[in-house]
């Protein structure tokens, strides 16, 4: 796509999303009782967002003006806070984590693939120097401890001479025997030839009948094949088969490829000339300008003096540098507007004085009546949270309109920086820095002035005051210093890291993707909803989940400040169903560090109560330090065991029991910094202190029809399988129901072999083969999955939902009753 195509793209947005704002802006206003309309509200804001953001970051990956960048990325960063705040609306009003569009989506006329949150590239992208210094350090110390991991290579051992030896002899025999056979073969074939031939003595065939018989095995075999051809054209015609090289990546995507390369290329070049230009503009106006600037902001301030001396009787005070010192007053307005705002302001204090005395009396008396009426009328009316995302929103949209909706950019063919714009920025940066300047020669000036013609001098009192305050300030900063007591003040940012490194504490996260979580969507879960059942999440809704709480929040430092924020997440499901692969995968989407302080891992590791401080301490300090950061407690329910098993009391599992809420307290929003715990067996922790710490819980589900369909089929194709008419997926993925990814990534690796998937042209893949080797594991039953759900169901959030599901039920069984009450009146 060209530069025109993706500025055509990206006014198109903006469109949509201006119109969405203005949607918004009503809606906010608008108190409703509705749950269903609420929600309908809701979740179409939400899939609209997300078409926008989807839009937005392949705009902002792929064009290469520097200016307009800046602004899209602005506005990106607004649309996934926005999205993140209305999932935390729809979590709210739902009391479910997983949400269902089927109806909306259909509406729309969407596809549920639609609705994939994509991950911003310039996660990476931006950082991508610095993540390769880090691996390149984390990587040198371990191979300097000898924590060095292999990644899959497999270490080949010495072997005695005599054994190799042997090994050749027999490998040698085997393939002598292998030949001798095929020789015999083919003597016995000419012998039972020659024999057959004995048999049928001097009987010639006709040669016509031997012709016709020829013709006849021909045009059958060739018409089955014609047959076979057509009716996999119409299969592909139909959409039931994909067309012959489907799999293969074409020229055109490779040439895309290549073609993005060059964008990101072109983008760092004009980036790199627009930081060049922004130094070399800026000094160019200080030279030609700055004189021009310092002479028209003194006669500003000189005009003021006088005025406010003419209508006053004395000179004002100026203000002062800590306040903002002339730019307060002179905040895009002419002196004579300034004069204006005094005299009115003088006149609004003496108003105010009087109206607030009245509001005192009216407020007690509406306070009395009001308070009775009012929690009724809150509990029943549901109006919108105000969001902290609109307003920059609204304010990137007015910049677009007023910036680059009309702009002729007929001259700028290669979208290079606009040297107008950075003028019109550096000049207002040079002209706060010279009113710094011109601020200290005016203040001087009106001390003068004061003297001369009033003979006023200062009073000491105000500057003790002033005095006063500061050193009161300070005290306050020093009682907080004593509260966050630095217990490495004396040690490198460098030897903590390379402490946690050797210790175990820092571990080097796994080359996973989120994308490589194969599942596929629930397209039943309104109806299913609508039925009164809640139905289990499927693998994309959870990867769904990962991205909105774990990664976007992680990725962007603007969004993680003021988004709803989630400081911790627990990921509970059975063995195999990928809640490590998920914890890897955000570290690998975001760069973010990972520490592992699993039970197993930290026990016998800085002992003792000073200890334990000691390790939380130069952990917390360097996973801020180098944010994102992860922190991984595995099997997490050790944690908070109710009863600590026999054989784990000498590990301590629990020492982090009481030190990890007063960690949940210490962080900030500005520290990205998410606690991620995994389980297999939450039912053994306690749940009270358990969901303290974990703010969201969200369930992993063994893998349905739909996606085990989606693994099998994928993950085949991944190790090298071809996929044929013999290999019936359909039937895989209904006999391995209760099996986990893990089952199926297992049983495909034993299956395929290197020597198998050679064969695979002459002998090609049943679903035998991985059904055989699937028989030998265990698979997840029904009752285990439902005691997750029961589990689920004590959590804060599923008992709310269950009280909320008997509520809505006894009220749908009322008005049941009042109907038929009423129809049996009207009989009677």
């Amino acid at each position: 796509m060209s530069n025109s195509m993706y500025n055509k793209m990206w006014h198109q947005t903006q469109e949509a999303l201006n119109s969405l704002l203005d949607k918004e802006s009503q809606h906010m206003t608008e108190p409703q009782r509705n749950q269903v309309f609420i929600f309908q509200t809701l979740a179409t804001f939400y899939i609209k967002y997300v078409q926008i953001f989807r839009n937005l970051e392949n705009i902002y990956d792929q064009i290469v003006h520097p200016q307009k960048r800046i602004l899209i990325r602005k506005i990106l960063d607004g649309v996934m806070g926005r999205i993140l705040e209305l999932k935390n609306e729809m979590v709210e009003l739902e009391l479910t984590e997983f949400h269902y569009f089927d109806d909306i989506l259909q509406d729309l006329k969407l596809a549920p693939q639609q609705l994939d949150i994509p991950i911003p590239k310039y996660f990476l992208k931006e950082k991508l120097e610095a993540i390769r210094g880090r691996e390149k350090i984390l990587a040198q110390i371990l191979a300097e401890g000898g924590l060095d991991v292999p990644n899959g290579k497999t270490t080949v051992k010495a072997m005695p001479l005599e054994e190799a030896v042997k090994l050749i002899q027999v490998a040698e025999r085997a393939r002598q025997g292998r030949l001798r056979a095929i020789f015999m073969k083919q003597i016995y074939l000419q012998e039972y030839r020659a024999k057959q031939a004995r048999i049928l003595g001097e009987q010639v065939a006709d040669a016509g009948a031997a012709a016709l018989r020829i013709q006849k095995v021909w045009r059958g075999f060739h018409q089955c094949k014609k047959t076979e051809r057509e009716r996999e054209e119409e299969m592909v015609f139909l959409g039931m088969n994909p067309p012959p090289h489907f799999d293969e990546v074409s020229p055109t995507m490779k040439q895309a490829e290549r073609v993005g390369h060059l964008r990101s290329e072109t983008q760092m070049k004009h980036e790199e000339r627009y930081r060049e230009a922004l130094v070399a503009i800026k000094s160019d106006l200080q030279l030609i300008e700055g004189p021009d600037i310092k002479e028209s902001l003194q006669d500003q301030i000189r005009h003021w003096f006088i005025e406010c001396r003419n209508l006053t009787g004395t000179f004002p005070n100026y203000p002062d540098a800590e306040d903002g010192g002339s730019a307060v007053i002179f905040s895009n307005k002419t002196p004579e507007q300034v004069i204006d705002d005094i005299l009115t302001n003088q006149d609004d204090e003496e108003k105010n004085k009087k109206k607030k005395k009245e509001k005192r009396k009216t407020k007690k008396e509406k306070e009395k009546k009001g308070t009775k009426e009012k929690t009724k009328e809150e509990d029943e009316v549901w109006k919108m949270s105000p969001s902290v995302f609109l307003q920059s929103l609204q304010e990137g949209n007015n910049l677009y309109k007023d910036m680059w909706m009309n702009k002729d950019e007929s001259w700028n063919f290669l979208q290079e920086y606009d040297p107008e714009l950075i003028k019109q920025e550096k000049r207002k940066e040079l002209e706060s820095e010279i009113r710094i300047q011109v601020d200290e020669l005016m203040r001087q000036e009106l001390k003068n002035l004061k003297l001369a013609v009033n003979k006023e001098k200062e009073l000491p009192v105000k500057e003790g005051r002033k005095k006063g305050k500061k050193k009161g300030k300070k005290t306050k900063k020093g009682k907080r210093g004593k509260k966050d007591k630095d217990l490495t003040a004396d040690r490198t940012i460098e030897s903590l890291y390379k402490e946690l490194v050797e210790e175990g504490l820092l571990i080097q996260s796994l080359k996973v993707n989120l994308s490589d979580y194969i599942g596929e969507y629930s397209y039943l879960g309104t109806t299913l909803r609508h039925m009164s059942l809640e139905p289990m999440p499927s693998l994309l809704d959870v990867r769904q989940l990962i991205t909105l709480y774990g990664i976007l929040p992680l990725g962007s430092a603007a969004v993680h400040e003021k988004a709803p924020l989630v400081k911790s997440l627990l990921l509970a499901g059975p063995s195999g169903v990928g809640k490590k692969m998920l914890v890897h995968a955000i570290c690998t989407e975001t760069g973010a560090n990972l520490f592992n302080l699993s039970a197993a891992n930290i026990a016998g590791k800085y002992p003792g109560k000073s200890g334990l401080q000691m390790m939380l301490h130069v952990v917390f300090k360097v996973a801020r330090q180098f944010q994102p950061s992860v922190v991984w407690i595995e099997d997490t329910e050790k944690t908070f065991y109710k009863k600590v098993p026999n054989a784990e009391k000498l590990n301590e599992p629990k020492r982090l029991k009481k030190q990890l809420p007063k960690i949940l307290k210490l962080l900030q929003p500005n520290d990205r910094i998410l606690i991620v715990g995994t389980t297999q067996r939450p039912f053994d922790a306690e749940l009270q202190s358990f969901c303290k710490v974990y703010e969201k819980i969200i369930l992993v589900p063994r893998p349905d029809y739909a996606s085990r369909y989606v693994l099998w089929k994928q993950i085949i194709q991944r190790k090298g399988g071809v996929l044929t008419k013999a290999l019936n997926i359909s039937c895989l993925a209904k006999v391995t129901d209760g099996f986990t990814q893990g089952h199926i990534v297992e049983v495909i690796k034993d299956v395929l072999t290197e020597r198998r998937i050679w064969q695979q042209a002459r002998k090609p893949l049943t679903a035998g083969e991985f059904i055989t080797a699937i028989t030998s594991m265990s698979p997840v039953y029904k009752e285990e999955e439902d005691c997750f759900k029961d589990w689920y169901a004590k959590t804060p959030l599923g008992k709310k939902q269950a009280l909320s599901l008997t509520i809505g039920g006894k009220e749908k069984e009322k008005a049941k009753g009042k109907k038929k009450g009423k129809k049996e009146k009207k009989r009677k």
